[in-house]
């Protein structure tokens, strides 16, 4: 028996290893059971565009409709914020994304949402985990059964999603002002983004379940085509790029320059406060630059930092005023929007802002920096074996570390990982990833010699 438990954003695994049918029906018969013991009896589905999607949907709906839970089930690739905003408009009690989202090709995953269009809360998370048989119980209907009797019904997941844009943004005139650029990386946002901007120079938007063995996560190692292609067209595109299931954005620059999520973050609170004059927190993950705190203190808005993971940041949205969340890995939600994470419509937003103003996405960083100062951030993902990763760990818990190479540390923090601040506002983090044996690297400082400085100081020290 595969033991399953879900990390900071579901439940994902190695297809065809233990990401399997039999396994997919365990855990939709765990979720099935939990819904039933809060009496909830309606689902929205979909499945993104990896390998064997269509059949661990319909074998989940299989399980699901065994149990006379009503399944509103996408028909063909839809992204995770698709099926958040559906369970918001279906009214349903859950959602669920058949989706590993920026991980390899070889994997596949489960994710839960709630009746509010977010992740599921842990507490409900841990619920379902201690429901999932031992073994897979059978379903006793066929897909093609429980379609024609009712209990399965397909749904437009994506038009709704593309109505719902429609109805928020100024889409010709984001179109007037700018010229887009898109890297779908053969995820699960290619059609909507196609569908909304005609005439952007797309990339990567085929179906492509491999994703040309390239994990589809918005990271500049992972962009080099589409960086390419501006640094050879300069000063005419700005580019957006998305995930697997598109609830991730990353934007680089008219010059070919990444553009991360700390400053996507520091852009969305200057635009929504600075000049839409809104109100309410700043949430953020432990990892998340502490250049938003600068900002926050200067529109007067409280700055919450949470564990990493997006379910943390989703239980203040559903709960409290939240302006603007987010977190490193690409992963931002705004206010008026699904307490979600959404590629889409992040990146949407920052056309909007430029197009508002007239400016270009460096001329608005450049404003940031008036207030916050300039910065450079990157992050190392290092793969490692068992006994690596092992001694990594045990040194990082109980090593009493002062400084890292000639930076010297002025503070510590371990709410999720082990983060070390140093002067001029630049720091140095460790974590190992919740969905792969990875072990990040995270570091900050005035330019990226400074970072690449701390990089070479951090692996130096633990050997790596």
């Amino acid at each position: 028996m595969d033991q399953i438990k879900f990390g900071t954003d579901g439940w994902r695994a190695i297809i065809a290893d233990t990401y399997t049918v039999e396994n997919v029906r365990r855990v939709a018969e765990g979720t099935a059971l939990w819904m039933k013991s809060k009496g909830f009896r309606k689902v929205v589905i979909g499945h993104d565009c990896r390998f064997g999607g269509k059949l661990f949907l319909q074998e989940a709906c299989r399980v699901l409709g065994g149990h006379e839970i009503e399944c509103f089930y996408a028909e063909g690739y839809v992204s995770t914020p698709m099926v958040s905003l559906g369970v918001l408009q279906q009214k349903a009690d859950i959602g669920i994304v058949i989706t590993a989202s920026h991980n390899p090709p070889d994997y596949n995953g489960f994710k839960l949402k709630s009746s509010y269009g977010g992740p599921t809360i842990p507490s409900d998370i841990e619920q379902v985990e201690s429901l999932i048989p031992d073994k897979e119980i059978l379903p006793k209907q066929d897909f093609s059964t429980l379609n024609s009797i009712g209990i399965l019904k397909k749904v437009d997941l994506e038009q709704a999603y593309f109505d719902h844009v429609i109805s928020h943004f100024n889409l010709q005139l984001i179109q007037e002002k700018t010229n887009v650029a898109f890297d779908a990386m053969y995820g699960a946002g290619q059609r909507i983004m196609t569908r909304l901007f005609p005439k952007l120079k797309s990339f990567h938007c085929s179906w492509n379940p491999g994703f040309d063995g390239t994990a589809p996560e918005p990271i500049s190692k992972n962009l080099t085509e589409i960086t390419a292609f501006l640094k050879e067209n300069p000063d005419q595109y700005t580019a957006i790029a998305n995930d697997g299931d598109a609830d991730r954005v990353c934007m680089i620059d008219p010059n070919g320059n990444m553009v991360d999520s700390h400053h996507i973050l520091l852009l969305l609170v200057h635009y929504l406060a600075g000049y839409k004059k809104m109100t309410g927190k700043i949430v953020v993950s432990f990892s998340v630059t502490n250049k938003l705190k600068k900002l926050a203190d200067y529109y007067g808005l409280e700055l919450v930092v949470t564990k990493i993971g997006f379910k943390y940041i989703a239980e203040y949205m559903i709960s409290e005023d939240v302006l603007v969340a987010g977190e490193e890995s690409g992963g931002l939600a705004i206010k008026g929007h699904i307490p979600e994470r959404d590629g889409v419509w992040i990146g949407i937003t920052i056309l909007e802002f430029m197009a508002a103003t007239g400016k270009t996405i460096n001329e608005l960083i450049q404003d940031v920096y008036q207030i916050t100062g300039s910065f450079a951030y990157d992050r190392l993902d290092l793969h490692l074996s068992d006994d690596q990763m092992s001694k990594v760990k045990q040194r990082l818990a109980n090593d009493k570390f002062d400084q890292w190479g000639d930076f010297h540390c002025i503070n510590f923090e371990s709410l999720d990982g082990q983060k070390y601040y140093f002067e001029d506002d630049a720091w140095l983090m460790f974590r190992a990833s919740g969905t792969e044996p990875v072990l990040r690297i995270y570091a900050q400082g005035k330019d990226m010699d400074v970072v690449k400085n701390i990089h070479q100081a951090a692996r130096k020290e633990l050997g790596l």
